[in-house]
């Protein structure tokens, strides 16, 4: 038992080392801190996927791609965090939070710049693949520090307010890249420029503590109680001592082939409990994350085929991504009375429908987009980002605690691949021969399948209590 000072107080219960830290009162300066620094990690993801819809036209230009070719820079960089987001939740269980926290940020860094210096399309690929493999490991990575130092009654909201960074990385990389490109950067510049947050916030991330929850389940107990003591002094918490008796330990898998093992054993639970609810999982992420990445990997292209500069494609884009913090905002706000399957299945069906219009409001427009176009992405942009994080809540709530994670994370797994291999299918298939309007409306039709599906196989999960 660790005692921070004596008390003359009655006897209490003794809590647990790790509910210590899930009682704590919320304080910014302390709980806030590391919030807002895995944010800003959450943040460099979309931006880093952002970068490849403004890194496609100028590619495109210097090296003289196809669409198809084109294609690769996207779905190399997607493909590696999909694998990332794999392996580096098995590295922060063996070397911990803090370490796969920094390493995330610095492999991604380490070969943003190598991709920046490349000669070639095949060495660029694979330098974007290895920095997606890096950046992918940031959301795993970052959502276990971040829920491991935030209080309990705090941590829905904070983990749903991480959803709320995508929109600004997105949107920070449109504005950034427009403003290099208007001074006259090149691709290259784009590239560079967005390391150097990334290492600043590598450079924070070694002030961060390792998570208590962590070295106390890997039975570091001196080291947990150091930690524990200074989140109780730095919220003022009225906590003095607490205990390691009975603190679930971490099993760490010895390789990969046992991380696999238990990876298929997961799968096979999931299908089990429910092959209805598994389903509409997979097929909710796949649809709706398949609708969103096809319009932000792929918008400056198609605004460049219509005639716009690259600035002003950028500058489009960038609009498209802004007006989407205000789609998290309202999400938030308006799901508990709207219920999770109506503010996911509307603003989904209602986000194809816009983008649609837009495709087709394109048609009619110049290097000067009417209003029609401008009206149908910019609706389009505030609609999928009501409908993302109702999706990541719902699907979340529709398994028992026990397969909770790895429910959400399979179906987010499932989706990672499906929007890796889409740029590929979409440059050299799709777009090419069905052209804009009808890609489109096949990929929201699946989003409509998706919704009909979710209205009879899944219940409602608003206002009912977790299993």
């Amino acid at each position: 038992m660790s005692t921070l000072h004596a008390s003359a107080r009655s006897p209490r219960a003794v809590l647990r080392a790790d509910e210590v830290v899930a009682a704590l009162p919320w304080r910014w300066r302390t709980q806030g801190t590391i919030f807002l620094i895995g944010g800003l990690g959450f943040m460099f993801d979309a931006w880093d996927v952002a970068l490849n819809g403004f890194l496609i036209p100028l590619l495109s230009d210097e090296w003289g791609l196809s669409v198809g070719q084109a294609a690769w820079i996207a779905t190399a960089n997607l493909i590696g965090m999909a694998l990332g987001a794999f392996v580096w939740g098995g590295i922060a269980d063996r070397i911990g939070r803090k370490k796969a926290f920094t390493l995330t940020i610095l492999v991604f860094s380490l070969f943003t710049v190598l991709g920046a210096f490349s000669p070639n399309l095949a060495l660029f690929v694979v330098f974007r693949f290895v920095a997606g493999f890096g950046l992918g490991g940031c959301i795993p990575v970052d959502y276990a520090l971040v829920g491991e130092f935030t209080p309990a009654k705090h941590r829905g909201r904070v983990l749903t307010a991480m959803d709320g960074w995508w929109p600004i990385g997105a949107t920070a990389c449109a504005f950034v890249s427009a403003w290099i490109v208007g001074l006259g950067g090149s691709w290259r510049h784009t590239m560079l420029v967005m390391v150097i947050p990334a290492l600043l916030v590598f450079a924070v991330r070694l002030g961060i503590p390792e998570s208590p929850m962590w070295l106390a389940a890997r039975g570091r107990h001196a080291e947990a109680d150091a930690v524990i003591r200074r989140l109780v002094e730095r919220t003022g918490a009225d906590i003095d001592t607490w205990t390691h008796e009975g603190v679930r330990t971490i099993e760490v898998r010895a390789g990969f082939a046992e991380r696999f093992q238990a990876a298929t054993g997961q799968l096979v639970e999931l299908w089990r409990f429910s092959s209805k609810v598994t389903a509409t999982a997979w097929l909710l992420f796949v649809s709706v994350l398949l609708l969103y990445y096809a319009a932000l990997t792929w918008l400056p292209k198609i605004l460049r085929e219509q005639g716009l500069g690259d600035q002003a494609a950028f500058l489009v884009t960038g609009q498209m991504t802004a007006v989407g913090i205000a789609g998290v905002v309202a999400c938030a706000l308006l799901v508990e009375f709207t219920g999770r399957k109506w503010m996911l299945g509307g603003s989904a069906v209602l986000a194809a429908a816009a983008l649609v219009g837009f495709a087709l409001a394109l048609e009619h427009s110049g290097a000067e987009l009417t209003l029609a176009a401008k009206v149908g992405i910019l609706g389009f942009g505030f609609l999928i980002q009501m409908s993302i994080p109702a999706l990541y809540t719902y699907v979340s709530e529709l398994y028992p605690t026990r397969l909770r994670g790895s429910g959400f994370g399979w179906a987010s797994s499932a989706s990672r691949v499906a929007t890796g291999i889409a740029p590929v299918v979409f440059g050299s298939f799709m777009w090419p021969y069905f052209g804009l309007v009808w890609t489109f409306v096949l990929i929201g039709g699946l989003v409509v399948v998706a919704a009909l599906v979710m209205t009879v196989a899944t219940k409602e999960t608003t206002g009912t209590e977790l299993e």
